[in-house]
């Protein structure tokens, strides 16, 4: 890697917009180490010097832990947390279970942040960290209600992402909450505003502009500030 070159941990990049953002710093010139919870036909099909492939579940703290020792002495520019689920999400509170509840809270709201702890000391001078929410997790903004536990699973994350930045504000910590719009994704659907390729480059962008910004920032991909 060169003296100049960046380099992005991007955690979920086995489809969607996780595998654009990949492509999109690639072509960007950055190195990317790309992480996928089982093998991905679509990321083992991109084929870049630049880019490194890891296979990791968000879930499981041993499973972590084994790829901080892989990716021992290196430094990202930036690390994005964009694993998230899903489930029964249309689906209003009481009709879901609990342990699908359970589950869509801690992959989407409390790992993301368990990653972010165990990877910090991975994060270059400089550098950001990256969680991707929704602006479905703005409480201020729940208008017209649905997606119940999605919702309070990203207003979750916010939460928590703001606590994080907070527990580290001495070390000037960047922290990116990205909202990546509605995408045409198998969870956004086919009915989504927007594709995937204008998702990833207007959040490619968001980031170059306000890499390494101390502070807690909730952002949309084109760089509109959220309420939270």
């Amino acid at each position: 890697m060169t003296q100049s070159q960046k380099s992005a941990l991007i955690v979920g990049a086995s489809r969607g917009l996780g595998l654009g953002l990949a492509e999109t710093f690639l072509a960007r010139g950055w190195r990317v180490t790309a992480t996928q919870r089982t093998p991905s036909p679509q990321l083992g099909r991109l084929s870049a010097e630049a880019l490194r492939i890891e296979t990791a579940d968000i879930d499981d703290d041993a499973g972590v832990a084994a790829l901080h020792d892989r990716l021992a002495g290196q430094r990202f520019d930036l690390i994005f947390v964009v694993a998230g689920v899903a489930t029964q999400a249309h689906d209003p509170l009481h009709a879901v279970p609990r342990s699908v509840a359970a589950q869509v809270f801690l992959t989407n709201a409390v790992s993301p942040i368990r990653f972010a702890e165990a990877f910090l000391d991975r994060l270059a001078p400089g550098g950001s960290l990256a969680l991707m929410s929704s602006v479905l997790g703005s409480v201020s903004l729940n208008d017209s209600g649905g997606w119940e536990t999605y919702r309070a699973s990203k207003a979750a994350l916010n939460t928590l992402a703001r606590s994080f930045e907070i527990r580290h504000r001495a070390e000037n910590l960047s922290v990116l909450i990205l909202h990546p719009g509605w995408v045409r994704t198998e969870m956004g659907g086919a009915e989504a505003d927007i594709d995937v390729a204008t998702s990833v480059t207007g959040l490619a962008d968001v980031i170059t502009d306000r890499l390494g910004r101390p502070g807690a920032h909730y952002l949309d991909y084109t760089g509109k500030t959220l309420p939270w």
